[in-house]
């Protein structure tokens, strides 16, 4: 029994697991929403990302949003399935820290929504970050 409680307490992120550090509950939002939801559910739950309720799953940002508001489009007239991201890359809870890491860097992302046999949070490169530092 002491072996298991001196391996959950060990810092090494090469053991630490996605879920340790995932955020919870996932944020959701449907397709249709305006991207002015969107920025106001992303700024009152102090986010960056929520995940689409698209099948396969999809994810709006900040990013989107504040490129959206650049280039002079109206975030109240505009809907996150505008401008969100289609299909993607979701990892399971108990992938390694550095594989997601590995992964964000591939793909150029940022956030990975966590995926078991349902939705289970987000992590994202700023999670990982604050982890290994």
């Amino acid at each position: 029994m002491v072996r298991a409680s001196v391996t959950a307490h060990m810092s090494d992120s090469s053991q630490t697991r996605v879920e340790a550090i995932m955020s919870t509950p996932l944020e959701t939002i449907q397709p249709d929403a305006t991207l002015a939801e969107a920025a106001k559910a992303m700024r009152d739950d102090d986010i960056s990302a929520l995940l689409v309720t698209t099948a396969p799953p999809s994810i709006v940002t900040s990013t989107d949003v504040l490129d959206a508001v650049a280039e002079g489009r109206d975030p109240d007239d505009l809907r996150v399935e505008d401008v969100m991201t289609e299909s993607v890359e979701t990892v399971p809870p108990r992938l390694g820290l550095n594989e997601a890491a590995q992964m964000m860097t591939n793909f150029g992302i940022s956030h990975l929504p966590v995926v078991d046999d349902d939705y289970l949070g987000m992590v994202s490169s700023t999670d990982i970050t604050a982890h290994m530092a």
